[in-house]
């Protein structure tokens, strides 16, 4: 098991993340799905995130992260979900068609913490959900 560390503390904060289309639109593609990940790319590094596993289905995407404990979950969440929301909506504005009142995410979300022992059965979870 790989601990992570700063100056005073040794951590392992991993979180299973699933952000919902507004109102189950499918409008996730591959291409969507690439930009909607560079984006969390982009802004994970400001909070001490990093992205372990992504994946995506028609109306919703399975993120699992690492985080740091001086991370703000909640603040990450919002900078993301305003972020890729304004983004994709910009970059593709043939989605607004397929979109309620414009809307993009959900306004609820899942976020479960997890531990060591059952993150590679997470990982086949995200990888496989689609396929069942």
């Amino acid at each position: 098991m790989k601990l992570d560390n700063n100056n005073h503390s040794v951590f392992l904060l991993n979180y299973h993340l699933v952000l919902v289309i507004r109102y189950g639109r499918e409008v996730i593609d591959e291409t969507i799905s690439e930009r909607l990940k560079e984006i969390f790319y982009n802004i994970c590094s400001k909070y001490n995130i990093s992205l372990e596993k992504w994946s995506n289905y028609n109306d919703h995407i399975h993120i699992l992260f690492r985080a740091h404990p001086n991370s703000q979950l909640s603040k990450f969440l919002n900078a993301y979900k305003s972020a890729s929301s304004r983004l994709i909506k910009k970059e593709f504005p043939e989605i607004k068609e397929k979109l309620w009142k414009e809307c993009f995410w959900s306004k609820s979300f899942c976020l479960i913490t997890t531990g060591e022992d059952p993150i590679e059965e997470i990982k086949e979870y995200i990888e496989n959900e689609g396929k069942r």
